[in-house]
């Protein structure tokens, strides 16, 4: 079954990129299966190589006939635009209240419409709508307590409500998160925004009774861990045993993934083995047979798995749970990769597009590290041993073990019976056995643990950009822990229905566990040499690392010599990923100019002729706003990473205003820069913290003001403004550093936010004429005059700018201008990412392929 699975994924594969008609694949397939069975009596290694090949061929039109089925929901996309509508619809996702900045709150619910009213026209369709409902109430930091805000929406409520509609809209730069295909896996086809005093709440209900109840349920467990533990461990139980993680912190997010610990954050396949096996585990100790408490485990898990409602990454775990489970009840050896094979099988004929998430390959690659790998090893090492240290004194058992087994029984007795002239009272052997097989058990984890570091190096380095250089040592200690948490926390809250005080030892023994976990992920985490960014790794390293994978899962059963060969080409492999970096895509011999797609905010890419890199502002949030969403984080750095750059030799901050300096922090912790360019130094928290994050990361913060020049990397930097010794306590957008880079006879002026006064002041400092002008303030009516224009004479423009901002910008008059001053002008809004490369004497545009 794992060739089976095997093929179908690789047929996937190829049809993704290699698109031929569905009938082709139908007709292969059928020859293949025809030609098999002919040749299945006198040929049987033939006939096994051509059914691998229809297998290949059925997954390549698994994938086509399913594209071809695939349906978006057009209706809605013809009407979300910006406009208003009256909407009616129904809940499908509950969701929670959670701050939204200006001490407001929001709620993100999924709904999916019956009817929507604009202008007297009524549109009756079915779609899914991402709907935020804002408050002006304060929020309580985590649920339950006193003035929360208001009532939470459940699932299958009808609602009508006036909302703002509009489609999802990715990041347009290379590198960055399909945001419109997340949405659209999970059914939603649009965007909705309304005030939670215009909600109106409709009579009847819609929806499946079966969903009710699992959200009934869902609720009613969430109350009863709020109940039992405090804010903040309640929010990390909610996410590690059922599975809900909206009160978890960002901070504890990154601290997780920067240990190698998040998939104990979540609901995830070990945490639905753990409670499997403690149940099945239990219900044998009840006396009840291998057949029932075999299907009351299958049960329990596919409940469990319904009711966390987490998606696809637990429904593969309670398949593959249910398959091993099933080769027991039927008597047959139990094998992981087989069982891997099947359930890879049937998720991708079930969904083929879930090949390419990096859920399915983190999963799959993991079982395939244990199984293929890691248990071979443990079954020539460790596992002989652990299994005999069961019964210490049974001389007939020694019998049925290996002989080098046998003489460790035989030791530990000699040693127990020495002990016991000192200390008669103590049951010495059994206390010796139980150590041995823990430190067997021990030895066994950090082996799986290391491996699994080791063949998860590149799905870690190409999805996250992470090296979890701590991974070993966390898992060590956090594993054993969540085998405690898990059982006791379920324990817990089942009790809770009894009544708290009957929950309060598992809950107790919950909540020393969970510090457990907490206190080293935080510690762990907090190392700095756990903060290791990778950028993205090169095709030939990608291709290297897999040989190594399957060499070394080819090699491991043979002899110990070439076993070692394989998990040293394992370890090479994953230090070429986190140790060497990717040569950067960069044009040398040319100075680059790169405008990203960072929504209303600014974030520029400067490339020297000889490879320096530079990066102007990071994009942010607007001013006064709370969002857990790091521009830094999430929209400059995969930029960054994607051109292969894992180092900045600078960075500019043209000023102090979010929507420049929002990112920054991730920034400096990336790519750690060799220095920071600033200007004016409000007196803002926001801007504090920024350069004492300079500090900790131990970059060179230079001041430059209007006079300053120098040679940087083949390009001359030439400062216009702002005035030296200038202080101000908020910031401003005249504060703005505004500069050229300069190449041959070509330069490019980047202003920041500078308005028209700061313009004619740098008029007079005559800068010449320019070859791309970065227009400031995204296109703001308050900057761009036509003199500014007629001095600079520029041949290109470029404007950050977000997509349906709420503004206007960029502002008609100014596009106007430029249109009159014959500037050729891109903006980010509509073109993406944009690259300017100015070679000296000519200057070439290049907008991001979509």
């Amino acid at each position: 079954m794992l060739w089976v699975g095997f093929a179908f994924a690789v047929g996937i594969w190829f049809s993704h990129f290699a698109w031929r008609p569905p009938t082709w694949w139908m007709m292969a397939a059928a020859m293949a299966l025809l030609c098999a069975a002919w040749l299945a009596k006198h040929r049987p290694a033939a006939s096994r190589a051509l059914g691998v090949a229809a297998v290949f061929a059925a997954g390549a039109l698994t994938l086509q006939l399913r594209n071809a089925s695939t349906e978006r929901e057009a209706g809605i996309s013809a009407l979300a635009s910006g406009g208003e509508y009256f909407v009616t619809a129904h809940v499908v996702r509950e969701g929670h209240w959670r701050s939204a900045g200006f001490g407001g709150s929001r709620q993100a619910i999924d709904v999916e419409t019956e009817e929507l009213i604009a202008e007297g026209r009524v549109h009756r369709l079915r779609a899914g709508l991402r709907l935020s409902i804002y408050s002006k109430e304060k929020l309580q930091e985590y649920p339950g307590g006193p003035g929360q805000a208001s009532r939470l929406f459940r699932y299958g409520e009808r609602l009508r409500f006036p909302a703002k509609l509009t489609m999802p809209r990715n990041f347009r730069n290379p590198g960055a998160f399909d945001y419109r295909e997340y949405l659209a896996d999970r059914g939603i086809a649009a965007l909705g925004s309304t005030r939670d005093e215009e909600v109106e709440v409709l009579a009847g209900f819609e929806g499946s009774r079966w969903q009710l109840w699992r959200s009934q349920a869902r609720a009613s467990m969430l109350s009863k861990v709020h109940s039992l533990w405090p804010g903040p461990q309640a929010a990390l139980i909610d996410a590690m045993v059922i599975g809900e993680d909206a009160f978890i912190e960002p901070d504890t997010k990154v601290d997780f993934q920067r240990s190698g610990t998040y998939h104990v954050l979540v609901v995830s396949g070990m945490n639905l083995s753990i409670l499997a096996f403690v149940c099945f585990w239990t219900l044998r100790r009840l006396r009840i047979g291998d057949t029932w408490a075999g299907l009351l485990t299958i049960g329990l898990s596919v409940a469990y798995a319904f009711l966390t409602d987490v998606g696809p990454p637990i429904w593969r775990a309670t398949f593959m749970l249910t398959l091993v489970i099933w080769t027991r009840l039927v008597y047959r050896a139990r094998s992981m990769l087989n069982a891997m094979g099947g359930a890879a099988f049937a998720l991708l004929a079930f969904e083929p597009r879930a090949l390419f998430g990096s859920s399915f390959q983190l999963t799959f690659l993991s079982v395939l590290v244990i199984g293929a790998i890691a248990i071979p090893i443990l079954e020539r090492t460790t596992q002989p041993y652990h299994r005999g240290m069961a019964h210490p004194w049974s001389v007939t058992y020694d019998a049925k073990l290996a002989p080098r087994v046998a003489q460790l029984r035989l030791d530990l007795r000699m040693l127990a019976g020495r002990l016991r002239r000192f200390v008669p009272m103590l049951p010495m052997l059994p206390g010796m056995a139980r150590m041995a097989r823990w430190s067997f058990g021990m030895a066994e984890v950090l082996l799986v643990s290391a491996l699994m570091q080791l063949g998860l190096a590149l799905p870690m380095a190409y999805w996250f950009h992470r090296a979890t250089v701590m991974g070993l040592p966390a898992n060590a200690l956090v594993v054993p822990l969540t085998e405690l948490l898990m059982p006791a926390a379920a324990l817990a809250v089942a009790a809770a229905y009894c009544g708290l005080w009957v929950a309060k030892v598992p809950a107790l023994v919950t909540s020393v566990a969970l510090e457990g976990i907490a206190g080293t992920v935080k510690w762990l985490g907090g190392l700095r040499i756990a903060d290791v960014r990778v950028a993205t790794p090169a095709v030939t390293v990608m291709l290297c690392a897999g040989v190594a994978l399957i060499v070394a899962a080819m090699l491991v059963r043979r002899r110990w010599w070439m076993t070692s060969s394989g998990i040293a080409g394992m370890l090479m492999a994953a230090l070429w990923i986190c140790a060497v970096p990717p040569a950067a895509q960069v044009r040398r011999g040319a100075l680059e100019i790169t405008a990203l797609d960072v929504g209303q905010g600014d974030s520029t890419l400067i490339v020297t002729p000889e490879g320096k890199a530079v990066l102007l502002d990071a994009g942010g949030p607007l001013g006064g706003q709370h969002s857990t969403f790091d521009f830094g984080e999430q929209v400059v750095s995969p930029y960054l990473w994607a051109r292969g750059i894992s180092r900045l030799d600078a960075v500019i901050v043209s000023h102090g205003h979010s929507d420049h300096i929002g990112g920054m922090p991730a920034i400096l912790r990336n790519f750690r820069p060799r220095e920071m360019w600033i200007g004016i130094t409000p007196d803002s928290e926001e801007f504090r913290d920024l350069l004492s994050q300079a500090k900790v990361q131990g970059v060179t913060v230079k001041e430059y003001f209007e006079g300053d020049e120098q040679d940087f990397g083949g390009a001359h930097v030439r400062v216009f403004a702002p005035a030296r010794n200038e202080r101000v306590a908020k910031a401003r957008n005249n504060d703005s550093m505004v500069l050229t880079f300069s190449y041959g006879n070509s330069s490019a002026m980047l202003e920041g936010d500078a308005e028209q006064r700061v313009e004619r002041h740098i008029v007079l400092q005559q800068p010449g004429q320019v070859s791309l002008l970065k227009i400031p303030h995204n296109g703001s009516a308050t900057s761009t005059s036509p003199e500014w224009l007629a001095t600079l004479r520029p041949e290109f423009a470029v404007i950050s700018v977000g997509a349906r901002n709420t503004f206007g910008h960029p502002r008609m008059e100014t596009l106007q201008k430029l249109s009159g001053a014959r500037v050729k002008t891109y903006r980010t809004d509509l073109d993406g990412a944009v690259s300017f490369y100015l070679t000296g004497d000519s200057v070439t545009a290049a907008t991001a392929p979509r």
